[in-house]
């Protein structure tokens, strides 16, 4: 008998890790499918493709508003209530947005911002919830499910082309509906895993309401701590956002042909799952106080790279990809590390992903500004560049053992 809480406990865990390995899987698939098949959404709805093209940039641009949300929501419902919750109106959302008929149009408006806006509370709310459940093994598990969103939603963006040509018997116009849903078929059994692991858990402890004075002394919103974390998270997904919208016209203007191009945008985001694995490996004894800042200097060499000798284009977005998977993994690493509670680290979230993602949403447009406006690649780059330098110089600061609220 006195066995089997520990039983409990390792059931509960292994049901959770499970579930955070599935909803890590359909993190960015839902947006990262969209972008090849704007021509067949055109086609079909008959709405001008710039126009669609928001819809890839509708879900990024509602993360930072949605994300000063989820905090206060896991204080009212609790954290595995409003996960759950999320789990299911992502499943609504990806339906609604590819539903056929008269409100097909609304649809998929709709179920963008319902998909963007419940993918905004996973990218606030993970962190927490490893924070609370895997203590020190936060690092291993944060990579683990970075590591799985960036690698689907690399998967995704070559699958749902084939998909749809396969559902619609090669006329591909009608099948892209079925496409974005097949992306996320396996949302049911995240859902179901999540369901069995918070029965397993047990009832959720309350949170003792606080003290209006108390709430507002100790916001985050106000602490150095956690404005060095969101400006990190903002600084690092400039290399990510800028590249991944860019890497293909930069590469057709070198030479290489539709295709190649688009194995190339593959391959940075591929490569960047190889960096999410490895960041656990790096933060250990005394590297991990320099680790953030080490990350964006390797970026650095890649970018200066793409100018100097864009003919080694594969070399350099090798190094960007690296560099950019472990970033996204330290950053996320960072909202649990610098908080000493899960309640903390969804609050610090929830602030600096807010942060974050209005830097991330200005990206490509301000790569693409220099790009027209210079006519060049080296300005662009060089905006890149300062990112990433602006990420070194955050990184020597947030990488000292100082805590939000300390």
């Amino acid at each position: 008998m006195t066995d089997r809480p520990t039983d409990d406990r390792r059931i509960s865990l292994a049901l959770l890790l499970a579930a955070i390995c599935l909803i890590g899987v359909n993190m960015r698939t839902p947006i990262t499918g969209i972008g090849p098949l704007l021509e067949q959404m055109s086609a079909s709805t008959g709405q001008p493709l710039s126009v669609l093209s928001l819809l890839t940039s509708l879900p990024v641009l509602s993360w930072s508003i949605i994300s000063s949300v989820a905090h206060p929501l896991t204080q009212r419902f609790g954290l595995r209530p409003v996960i759950l919750a999320a789990i299911i109106l992502l499943s609504v959302g990806t339906v609604v947005r590819s539903l056929p008929g008269v409100a097909a149009d609304v649809g998929l408006w709709v179920g963008t911002l319902l998909v963007g806006a419940t993918i905004a509370m996973f990218n606030v709310l993970m962190p927490a919830v490893v924070k609370r459940s895997f203590g020190r093994r936060s690092p291993v598990v944060t990579s683990i499910y970075t590591a799985l969103f960036a690698g689907f939603g690399a998967v995704a963006s070559s699958l749902v082309v084939p998909v749809s040509y396969l559902v619609s018997g090669g006329e591909g116009s009608a099948g892209w509906r079925v496409a974005l849903v097949a992306m996320s078929a396996t949302l049911p059994i995240a859902g179901v895993l999540w369901i069995w692991h918070m029965r397993q858990a047990g009832p959720e402890e309350r949170v003792r309401p606080q003290p209006r004075s108390e709430v507002v002394r100790r916001s985050v919103w106000g602490d150095r701590t956690a404005w060095l974390v969101g400006l990190y998270m903002g600084t690092q997904s400039i290399l990510f956002y800028a590249m991944l919208t860019w890497t293909a016209p930069f590469a057709r203007d070198h030479g290489h042909s539709e295709i190649a191009a688009g194995n190339d945008v593959m391959l940075f985001q591929i490569t960047g799952v190889i960096g999410s694995l490895t960041l656990p490996l790096l933060l250990r004894g005394r590297a991990e106080r320099w680790i953030p800042a080490l990350l964006p200097a390797f970026g650095v060499i890649g970018t200066i790279g793409l100018i100097v000798a864009p003919n080694v284009l594969v070399v350099w977005l090798l190094v960007q990809g690296l560099t950019s998977g472990a970033s996204i993994a330290m950053a996320l690493t960072l909202m649990a590390s610098r908080a000493r509670d899960h309640r903390t680290s969804s609050a610090l979230s929830g602030m600096s992903q807010s942060v974050g993602y209005v830097i991330s949403g200005a990206a490509p447009l301000i790569f693409g500004w220099l790009h027209a406006a210079t006519a060049s690649w080296t300005w662009p780059l060089g905006y890149v560049i300062a990112g990433l330098l602006g990420q070194l110089v955050i990184g020597l600061f947030v990488g000292r053992d100082r805590y939000v609220f300390d």
